[in-house]
């Protein structure tokens, strides 16, 4: 009977919960979206370093416009684009709080980016979450400036032409030829293997931040299942197959480079 019980204690215990940082209201994006994904991702680093009661976020324009109702911390709703100027306030007046922001290719690359190379410029001690989905999601799925070459959306029918329209903009490749920047990767949540390496990237970004390093970026390629008419799986497999070609995945710059001690990836 001693046995029995220990194995029914077993049984019972815990072994995946939600994290703290999360609240337990129901996402809205759409099923199969990668952004459930990269929260949890986010809420699993501010619980193991331990940052809720010092964290704020900032919410974007897009479809993580809502990520304030997710995430149990302090959250403030930006203008478009402005995500990042709002942290750089928030920071500078609360040296002492962990600050992010969370933007989709719209928000950052598109009305934000003069934002976006700025705060990296200056080295604003942020750490930016960036979910690449090649398009306007929330509003449609127009393209992006992230849209693939000949990639169809609502306003390019017939694939989008870089003669008219210029080609995808590669935003951490960009970012991290400037001296402010002290991390910056691209990871994926196209599977689950990936996923784990982009938590391990996405931790160095909150490092950056919490020993003063400097601006930190990682930008995550998910994908928009609904607007690329696509089942999930289809749509996560796309990832692999053609956005990696244009969008690789791996580190650009990254000052923990040579350290020894930590395995992080």
């Amino acid at each position: 009977m001693e046995a029995l019980a220990d194995s029914k204690e077993r049984c019972e215990q815990i072994v995946f919960d939600r994290p703290d940082a999360l609240t337990s209201r129901g996402y809205t994006y759409c099923p199969g979206c990668g952004h459930g994904t990269i929260h949890r991702l986010v809420a699993e680093l501010i619980d193991e370093f331990g940052l809720k009661d010092r964290t704020v976020g900032m919410a974007s324009v897009g479809c993580s416009v809502f990520s304030y109702w997710f995430f149990d911390c302090d959250f403030i709703s930006c203008a478009h684009g402005r995500a990042m100027a709002n942290a750089t306030g928030v920071k500078r007046a609360h040296p002492d709080a962990f600050v992010f922001t969370y933007q989709g290719d719209g928000d950052l690359a598109s009305i934000g980016m003069a934002e976006t190379i700025h705060a990296a410029n200056r080295g604003e001690l942020i750490t930016v979450i960036f979910v690449n989905n090649a398009i306007y999601g929330m509003t449609g799925g127009q393209m992006a400036p992230t849209t693939l070459e000949n990639m169809v959306t609502t306003t390019s029918p017939l694939g989008r032409d870089p003669l008219l329209v210029g080609h995808p903009i590669r935003v951490v490749e960009m970012l991290s030829l400037l001296e402010g920047v002290a991390f910056a990767a691209r990871a994926s949540v196209s599977s689950a293997k990936n996923t784990l390496k982009a938590k391990a990237l996405m931790k160095k970004a909150f490092r950056a931040q919490l020993e003063k390093k400097g601006f930190g970026i990682i930008e995550i390629l998910s994908n928009c299942n609904t607007n690329w008419n696509k089942s999930p799986i289809e749509a996560n497999e796309w990832i692999d197959a053609e956005m990696v070609k244009v969008f690789p995945l791996g580190v650009y710059k990254d000052v923990f480079a040579g350290e020894k001690g930590k395995k992080d990836e």
